[in-house]
């Protein structure tokens, strides 16, 4: 019986092994609009709220096989925020809009499946985070805080190398310190991305 148990086993592992090495490899580029809404952040005497977003995501993506695939990205999307005084020992109780622009580089692993014209598939990866105030605008600071990446989408091919792609992304940084008025919340916040765009094969 255990025998009967490992041969499947084997048999099984077998197969996983050998579709992986004759599935073709795939390089694509992809470009989708998004839409940004991230958690609003308390600490250290500060509440900071960041406002909802539109803004695009570019990708260069190489799937070896179901296992092997990753993507290098690149995104920008508007990422304003409202400081207010949340206790005591501020130095000032004015809130403070600061208008900012949000650029992210990230590294990704995708894994994937491929079945008929569909291809399922997952987003872990890191990077960074570069928040940039609009016209550096007095009392503010350019902000860099690492970002990590978790998400889950669908290509759809509708000509051959050609194709819709459907996905989320969330990302979770520490809060822009972009105030020179307040002090950073320190705090991580999570920011939820919906996307959809088009991608080409190669």
């Amino acid at each position: 019986m255990f025998t009967s148990k490992r041969s499947s086993l084997a048999f099984a592992i077998s197969l996983g092994i050998a579709f992986c090495a004759t599935a073709p490899a795939q390089t694509s580029i992809g470009l989708s609009l998004l839409g940004s809404w991230s958690q609003s952040t308390t600490g250290n005497g500060v509440h900071e709220s960041p406002s909802a977003a539109a803004g695009g995501l570019f990708e260069l993506r190489h799937i070896r096989n179901p296992i092997l695939g990753f993507e290098g990205t690149y995104s920008y999307n508007r990422s304003n925020q409202v400081f207010r005084c949340a206790g005591t020992g501020c130095i000032t109780t004015v809130p403070q809009p600061v208008s900012a622009n949000a650029h992210t580089v990230t590294v990704d692993w995708i894994p994937s499946v491929h079945f008929a014209n569909l291809r399922p598939f997952g987003v872990l990866g890191i990077g960074g985070i570069f928040t940039v105030p609009a016209g550096n605008a007095p009392g503010t600071q350019n902000s860099t805080e690492v970002v990590y990446v978790y998400g889950a989408g669908l290509d759809i091919t509708m000509v051959p190398h050609f194709g819709l792609r459907l996905q989320y992304r969330g990302n979770l940084n520490k809060a822009p310190d972009i105030s020179k008025l307040y002090t950073s919340t320190d705090t991580f916040r999570h920011t939820a991305q919906p996307m959809a765009g088009l991608y080409i094969n190669f």
